[in-house]
């Protein structure tokens, strides 16, 4: 079900960002969201399972180069949203969203550096850097009205407490 939710954010977020007139290769992370709650919620496998079905429903929808940079950025913010959780101190829900949405950005730009085989992708770094923080916000602000209600709704987490306070 959450493959499901993060597949129509998805959807969602890719018809709204052209209304926003926002520059290529930028979206609001949504679909980032379903991620960060499997983490903070449910288990690091999990979650996993997420960024990599995601990355293939990418590669079978949008073609090999677009599976190939949903895999490095997804992949990139996942294992930095799980390092982040092996602190030992607990970061913000705004940390830890702010550096998931950095290390997504990243990642996408070594994967386009890579496909391009040049250099010249990473000139687009500051402007994702800018946007990755923007991004990031917006997702921690999403996360925190809805993270307490839905773990309310469905009666707590399978770990029990959250791992990250939104």
């Amino acid at each position: 079900m959450l493959f499901a939710l993060s597949i129509t954010l998805s959807f969602l977020e890719s018809m709204v960002t052209p209304l926003l007139g926002l520059m290529p290769a930028m979206k609001l992370g949504l679909a980032n969201i379903v991620v960060m709650y499997a983490l903070a919620f449910l288990t690091p496998a999990q979650a996993g399972a997420l960024v990599l079905l995601k990355a293939l429903f990418a590669l079978l929808t949008r073609g090999a180069t677009a599976g190939f940079l949903s895999l490095l950025g997804g992949g990139c913010s996942f294992l930095v949203l799980l390092l982040l959780l092996h602190l030992p101190w607990k970061p913000t829900g705004y940390i830890f969203s702010v550096c998931g949405a950095l290390a997504h950005n990243l990642g996408q730009l070594m994967g386009a550096a890579l496909v391009l085989s040049s250099g010249l992708a990473l000139g687009y770094a500051p402007v994702l850097m800018l946007a990755g923080v923007a991004v990031g916000s917006l997702t921690s602000w999403i996360s925190h009205l809805l993270f307490a209600p839905l773990s309310r709704l469905t009666g707590g987490s399978s770990k029990g407490k959250p791992a990250i306070h939104f």
